[in-house]
């Protein structure tokens, strides 16, 4: 009698989930030394076990639900972040994708040995189809890998491009009560939600009452960077503190004009340094320019 396709397939999804669940140990103690898990947890070789056995519970998960080759997989949920993390430690090692992809690969062979060792029979249709399922769900877990470490690889990418944000607009204490941030480059609207948080944030931390925004460095004022100054000024003023904004060159004042940019209710000055006399001057402070030859009091 022959056995239904899809029937065998089934039954071989199922016979590799109890295989794996049976031999959890000794599958997790030839993978520990294995590169993709040796070259991680160095510290402890016990942790990698645990670690080794974490994934062949989700492989065994997996073929017991007979979704060998679905990524999405409930099974794999509980070492997704663990892969990444794993992956991650590897390429900061100097490994590429093509070689992480050929350590999970090598991880099917231990196994398939250990199955062809528990046959009554190697050479036996059941035991090929059992091989072929197992081949197939090694395929599957190398592709979660792979989709893992891109995702990880994003986020960490993400959050290197914020942080080079934040270091490219530095909020500067210029004064007592007064900070400015100097502005270089073009300012999109990912840059201009940094430089917003960033100035509110220091204009608690150090209650300033002035903020100054210096646009020197700004190569072209359009009216997209206009708005974005006018919401940095607008949120500085419901934090309390009052916006200057400052290095505005004739062209730049020129092209603000023919936009029809209203920045009339704005304190601008055409240098940082008249912005900074102009906040001290607003706090009561006196500024002497000395004349030529003449000591600074």
């Amino acid at each position: 009698m022959r056995v239904p396709e899809h029937d065998a397939a089934e039954a071989a999804s199922q016979a590799v989930g109890a295989f794996l669940d049976k031999r959890r140990e000794q599958i997790a103690q030839r993978w520990a030394d294995a590169p993709l898990f040796g070259s991680v947890f160095t510290v402890s070789r016990d942790e990698a076990v645990e670690a080794c056995k974490a994934v062949v519970d989700a492989l065994s998960e997996v073929a017991f639900a007979g979704r060998l080759e679905d990524i999405a997989a409930p099974g794999f949920a509980p070492v997704r972040d663990q892969l990444g993390r794993m992956t991650q430690i590897r390429a900061r090692s100097g490994s590429t994708p093509a070689r992480i992809a050929d350590e999970v690969a090598a991880l099917r062979a231990p196994m398939v040995r250990l199955l062809r060792e528990e046959s009554t029979d190697p050479s036996s249709p059941e035991t090929h189809e059992s091989v072929l399922a197992l081949t197939l769900l090694m395929g599957t877990l190398r592709l979660v890998v792979m989709e893992t470490a891109l995702d990880a690889n994003a986020e960490l990418i993400e959050r290197q491009r914020r942080q080079l944000l934040e270091a490219a607009t530095p909020v500067i204490k210029l004064w007592e009560g007064t900070v400015a941030v100097p502005l270089i480059g073009t300012l999109d609207s990912a840059r201009s939600q940094v430089v917003m948080e960033s100035l509110l944030k220091a204009i608690v931390d150090q209650r300033a009452r002035y903020a100054i925004l210096d646009i020197t460095g700004v190569p072209t004022v359009d009216t997209l960077v206009a708005q974005h100054l006018m919401k940095t000024v607008a949120a500085a003023r419901v934090m309390g503190a009052e916006c200057i904004v400052s290095g505005i060159r004739p062209a730049i004042a020129q092209t603000i004009v023919q936009l029809g940019i209203d920045l009339g209710s704005v304190a601008t000055r055409a240098s940082l340094a008249d912005a900074l006399a102009y906040a001290m001057g607003e706090q009561g402070m006196e500024i002497s320019r000395p004349d030529a030859g003449a000591s600074v009091r």
